[in-house]
């Protein structure tokens, strides 16, 4: 089954590939093609050449720099980047806090925030997890407490990616401890210099620097950088987790992993021979292949049933198998590099080839995609529910 697309949508979707291949500086997607991380310069350069090409923030508003296309559209933008080693933009802010403040914040809040968070001025974190609310996020124990025309903060947040860039943190704050815990939700919106906020780095499985917690003592916040209103929070959340959900399975980003593993199947074998000749590598991939046919018509369906802006139950399964097939995509990288895929922490000097050296921490590092944009065990019960009819 192919995807056929008009006259017009092929014009666009060359368009985005034009520029994404050339436009794009070709250091940054040198290095996302090898795998390896991209500096806080490098996600500011890359973001800032989509924004001034309007091509950052589609789903946004036109009138803050959205752009009015259909969710085919969107979509082929989003594979189309991905393909290109195009690093996507800052979720943080284009697919989360951007969304939010264009549909709940003031126009004052817009016009301060809108501009420089399309091009990554401000650098935003996300502060809405914390030690004991995780997947039950609305039992949050940070507080705010109104004072004058400001509130006072204390509390705690955890895994805060990349929270070590963050110029500001959008952050979910309990206003209100007397009522049911969703009802009593703020939203807050904290510079991240003020007085009592302290970063501390999170160490990975994979030894990289990804995530933070973010400790507020007695930190005193505008009462004007409340976005909305006050206890309203919690729907606010809900509308920026569902932003955050789209995008979930990166189609793109998986085909490309899984071509690139089968070219290096090609000469992984004893002496230098191809790992394609061996049946039990040859149906590994071509399963994976297989699957990523189906997340990609998936995918489609979810687009195609999304005109009306209602979330299609189908995302649920998005999620799910694209968090999977990312991870099957990295474990195949690891197995094809066999044991040498242990020496991550080897030199640029090393014999070791560099992308049997990044196996291992990507392999690692991907664990993460089971937990983040809704646990793959809440989008089975979705599934059940919602798909399958299952009470």
């Amino acid at each position: 089954m192919r995807l056929h697309l008009t006259d017009d949508d092929v014009a666009f979707r060359d368009e985005m590939r034009t520029f994404f291949t050339t436009k794009v500086p070709q250091d940054i997607r040198d290095t996302l093609a090898a795998r390896r991380e991209l500096s806080k310069d490098q996600m500011v350069t890359s973001m800032q050449t989509l924004n001034a090409a309007g091509l950052a923030v589609p789903g946004w508003p036109v009138e803050w720099g959205g752009q009015d296309w259909s969710p085919l559209r969107r979509h082929i933008w989003s594979v189309e980047m991905q393909l290109a080693c195009v690093p996507p933009p800052l979720a943080f802010n284009a697919g989360m806090i951007g969304p939010v403040i264009a549909a709940f914040g003031s126009q004052e809040m817009k016009e301060r925030f809108l501009p420089a968070t399309a091009n990554l001025d401000i650098w935003w974190s996300q502060g809405f997890s914390e030690p004991d609310a995780g997947s039950d996020l609305a039992s949050l124990r940070t507080t705010a407490v109104r004072d004058g025309e400001e509130y006072v903060v204390n509390g705690q947040k955890t895994w805060t990616t990349l929270g070590q860039y963050g110029d500001w943190i959008f952050t979910l704050v309990r206003t209100d401890p007397e009522v049911k815990k969703q009802a009593g939700i703020s939203m807050l919106l904290i510079d991240m210099t003020s007085p009592g906020v302290t970063v501390r780095p999170i160490e990975l499985i994979d030894g990289g620097h990804e995530v933070n917690e973010v400790f507020f003592e007695e930190v005193r916040v505008p009462a004007e950088n409340l976005v909305g209103e006050e206890n309203k929070g919690w729907d606010y959340a809900k509308f920026l987790l569902g932003n955050e959900r789209v995008g979930v399975a990166p189609v793109g980003t998986i085909k490309r992993l899984v071509a690139a593993a089968k070219d290096r199947a090609k000469t992984a074998g004893p002496g230098g021979s191809s790992l394609l000749d061996d049946p039990l590598t040859a149906a590994r991939i071509a399963e994976l292949e297989n699957e990523l046919l189906a997340l990609e018509l998936t995918a489609l369906r979810v687009v195609a049933h999304s005109a009306e802006g209602k979330p299609h139950p189908a995302s649920s399964v998005l999620k799910l198998r694209g968090s999977e097939l990312q991870q099957a995509a990295t474990s195949l990288f690891v197995d094809l590099g066999g044991p040498l895929s242990l020496a991550s922490g080897a030199g640029d000097d090393s014999d070791v080839p560099d992308w049997i050296r990044v196996a291992g921490p990507k392999y690692l590092n991907l664990r993460k995609a089971t937990i983040y944009g809704g646990s793959n065990e809440v989008q089975r019960q979705i599934i059940a529910g919602s798909i399958l009819g299952l009470r």
